[in-house]
C-alpha cells in the first residue's frame, strides 16, 4: 500500500496548475483574505446591534425609473452619494466586499459570499464556479437557482446597460451544473481581476423578467432579494424602504450587524441649498457636504450648537473618484496635445482654492488621488519597464521629470505660464488675430463647458476669464439632468466637468474609461474619446496583473501617460469625510474604504419618530 501512496502523491504533486482546484468562502485578488471560513461577523460592526426604527435621508437630483441596469432612465443609485447609504435598489450579487453594493470596509481587493455560498477556482483562473446557498431566496419567497444567474448573465450582456457588455466580454461560456453550481469559464486565463467581477454579479430573477420589457423606464420596483424592499414610491421625488423581516441572508456573517433599521425614507432634492435648510430644519438625518463653503460656514445653526447634529470629518483610505475637466478629442479643436496643455496651464487650482473652497481642497495630480496607484516622483522598477516598451510613441520627458502640474502662488495666472501657453497654441497653428486666437484659415478658437449643477459656474467662470485672457472664447452651459444624460450618452459635448468613481483595485472599469474600443460606444464613459495604442497596451497589463505590486506598477504607468497626452485637466480632491449626522445613531467605527452607514443603529427606539 504504501507504494501506491507515494505515487499517488507525487502524481498529484507534479499535476498541471490548471488542474489544482481551489475551494473557499471568499476570494482575495492578490494575497489572502482577512476573514476565515469560520467569521462570526466583520470587525467594523457591532453583531449584536439593536434593530429597529427609522432612518431618514436625502438624495440630490431625481430619478425617472427603478430599474438601474438599463440603458435608458437615471435610477436612485445613480444619483450623488445614494450608494453611500447602503439601501438601494440595486439587485444582490452573487459575492459582496469588493463593488459597490456592500463595500468590506476593511479591505483593499476581496470579496465574500452572499448568494454565493463558495466559488471554486482552478490555479490559471481559466474558470470560475459559484455554489449557491440553497436557502437563498427572493421577496416572492421562490429559490435563486443557477439558471437566474445564467440569466442575468445574458440579459445584462445582451439588454443592459453598455458597460455590462464591456465588463463581461472575457466570458466565453455559462454552464449550468446543477440547481444551485454554476460555472463561468474564461476566454483566456491569468485575469484574477475578473472572478471579482463576476462575483458582483447582479442576480435578476428569472421568472419576474422574463415577461417583461427589461429596456423601460419603470416605476415599478423590481422583485429583489436584499435586506429591504421599496414599498413605496412617489416617482422622481421620494421612497420608501421596508426591512425584510424574514429576509433569508440575515444571520450570514458577512450580514451580522448590518441593515439595522426597520424603515429608510429618502427624499430626493434637485437644489443642494434647499436641502440644506430642510437638513437644518429637521426633515432628514444625514448630510453628506460637498461644498467647502457651506461647511466652512454653514453649520452655525442651533442644532450643532447644542450637539443635537454632530459635525464630523472621518479620514477614509479610499480611492478619491477622477475629478476633471474632461476633453472631448473627438471635436478638432482638442485634436492636438498641445491645445490640451496650454488649456490645462490657464486652470488656476490655487487661487480657486484659496478664494472660493477656504484652502479645503487637495489638487489632484493623478485619476487615482488618494491612493498608492498615482504616478508620483519619476517612473521607476516594474512601471519604467512596461513604459519602456512604448519608448518611441511617449514623450521622452515622461522618464525623465514627474508630471509638470501646473501651480501658482493663488494670486492668479504668472505671466511665465501664459507665455509658455501662447507658445504652445502657436505651435499647434493658432495665432492672436486682435483680441482672438484664430486657426489658419481665420476660424476662433472657442468652445462650450457643458455643466448638470449651476454651483459650479462661479467656479469655472474665473478659468473661463484666464481663457479669455488668450483669446480663447468659452461659453459656460448649464442643462438639466435629463438633457446632460442624453448629451453624454451621445458625446455631444466639447468640455465637461464630472467624475469617474474609482476602485479600490482598479481593473475593467478603467477599460471603460480609457480604451479605444469605448470611444463610440453610445452610453460609455470613455468621455474623452481616447483612442491611444499605449493606453490600450497599459490596460491590457493592467488587466493581466498576477500580483498587486504589477497592479500597482501598470495602474502607475497608465496615469502616467494619460496625464501626459493631456486628456483632462485634473481637479480637486479631499481625504476625508464631510459628514453631518442627528444626534441619535450609534456605530463601532467607520472603517477605512467605506463610510459603513449600513451598520449603523438607532440608539433608542423610544425616541424613533
Amino acid at each position: 500500500m504504501r507504494p501506491l501512496c507515494l505515487l499517488l502523491l507525487s502524481l498529484l504533486a507534479s499535476a498541471p496548475a490548471s488542474a489544482r482546484i481551489t475551494e473557499s468562502h471568499g476570494y482575495a485578488q492578490f494575497g489572502t483574505l482577512k476573514y476565515p471560513s469560520h467569521f462570526s461577523h466583520l470587525d467594523w460592526v457591532d453583531p449584536e446591534a439593536p434593530k429597529g426604527g427609522s432612518l431618514r435621508l436625502m438624495a440630490l437630483g431625481t430619478f425617472d425609473t427603478l430599474n438601474p441596469y438599463s440603458f435608458k432612465g437615471t435610477s436612485p443609485s445613480a444619483t450623488a452619494d445614494f450608494l453611500q447609504y447602503g439601501i438601494t435598489e440595486l439587485n444582490e450579487p452573487l459575492m459582496v466586499g469588493s463593488g459597490v453594493y456592500d463595500p468590506s470596509g476593511d479591505e483593499p481587493a476581496s470579496s465574500y459570499g452572499l448568494i454565493a455560498k463558495t466559488i471554486e477556482y482552478n490555479e490559471t483562473r481559466s474558470w470560475v464556479v459559484f455554489n449557491l446557498h440553497p436557502s437563498a431566496r427572493f421577496h416572492d419567497g421562490k429559490p435563486i437557482t443557477a439558471r437566474d444567474v445564467a440569466f442575468s448573465y445574458r440579459l445584462l450582456s445582451e439588454e443592459g446597460h453598455p458597460q455590462y457588455r464591456t465588463e463581461l466580454s472575457e466570458v466565453q461560456r455559462v454552464d449550468v451544473l446543477g440547481r444551485h453550481r454554476i460555472r463561468f469559464v474564461f476566454k483566456r486565463s491569468g485575469n484574477p481581476l475578473l472572478i471579482l467581477r463576476l462575483g458582483e454579479l447582479p442576480v435578476l430573477p428569472r421568472h419576474y423578467w422574463k415577461s417583461r420589457d427589461f429596456k423601460a423606464t419603470t416605476f415599478e420596483p423590481p422583485l429583489g432579494s436584499g435586506p429591504y424592499r421599496i414599498v413605496q414610491v412617489q416617482p422622481g421625488r421620494r421612497l420608501v424602504f421596508e426591512r425584510v423581516k424574514d429576509w433569508w441572508g440575515a444571520k450570514l456573517p458577512i450580514n451580522r450587524g448590518k441593515y439595522n433599521f426597520d424603515r429608510v425614507e429618502v427624499d430626493f432634492y434637485r437644489d443642494s441649498g434647499v436641502a440644506f435648510e430642510a437638513f437644518k430644519a429637521g426633515q432628514f438625518d444625514v448630510y453628506i457636504e460637498h461644498q467647502a463653503k457651506n461647511w466652512a460656514s454653514g453649520y452655525h445653526f442651533p442644532a450643532v450648537q447644542t450637539g443635537q447634529v454632530i459635525r464630523a470629518e472621518i479620514p477614509h483610505r479610499i480611492p478619491t473618484q477622477t475629478q476633471a475637466l474632461f476633453m472631448n478629442t473627438r471635436r478638432s479643436v482638442f485634436a492636438d496635445p498641445r491645445v490640451r496643455e496650454a488649456l490645462g496651464l490657464m486652470f488656476d487650482f490655487e487661487w480657486t482654492n484659496r478664494t472660493l473652497f477656504y484652502g479645503a481642497y487637495r489638487r489632484a495630480e493623478s485619476h487615482y488621488p488618494n491612493s498608492e496607484f498615482s504616478a508620483t516622483g519619476k517612473p521607476d522598477g516594474k512601471e519604467w519597464l512596461l513604459l519602456s516598451k512604448h519608448r518611441q510613441q511617449l514623450p521622452e520627458r515622461l522618464f525623465h521629470e514627474p508630471f509638470p502640474i501646473p501651480r501658482t502662488d493663488g494670486r492668479g495666472i504668472p505671466r511665465e505660464t501664459l507665455r509658455r501657453a501662447l507658445a504652445l497654441l502657436g505651435e499647434a497653428g493658432w495665432k492672436l488675430s486682435g483680441q482672438q486666437l484664430v486657426d489658419a484659415g481665420g476660424q476662433p478658437l472657442r468652445f462650450e463647458i457643458l455643466l448638470v449643477n449651476p454651483s459650479l459656474e462661479r467656479i469655472l467662470q474665473p478659468y473661463s476669464e484666464n481663457l479669455a485672457n488668450l483669446g480663447i472664447e468659452v461659453r459656460l452651459r448649464t442643462v438639466d439632468r435629463a438633457q446632460y444624460k442624453q448629451r453624454l450618452d451621445h458625446f455631444d459635448y466639447d468640455m465637461i466637468l464630472l467624475t469617474l468613481p474609482q476602485t479600490l483595485s482598479p481593473g475593467l472599469e478603467q477599460w471603460s474609461y480609457f480604451h479605444s474600443s469605448q470611444a463610440t460606444v453610445k452610453g460609455g464613459k470613455n468621455y474623452a474619446g481616447i483612442a491611444n495604442p499605449v493606453v490600450d497596451s497599459l490596460l491590457e497589463s493592467l488587466l493581466a496583473a498576477q500580483t498587486r505590486e504589477q497592479q500597482i506598477a501598470a495602474a502607475r504607468a497608465l496615469d502616467r501617460v494619460l496625464l501626459w497626452q493631456h486628456y483632462s485637466i485634473p481637479n480637486w480632491y479631499i481625504n476625508h469625510h464631510r459628514l453631518a449626522y442627528r444626534n441619535r445613531f450609534a456605530f463601532v467605527t467607520t472603517p477605512p474604504y467605506t463610510l459603513g452607514l449600513r451598520a449603523w443603529w438607532l440608539k433608542s427606539t423610544e425616541n424613533d419618530r
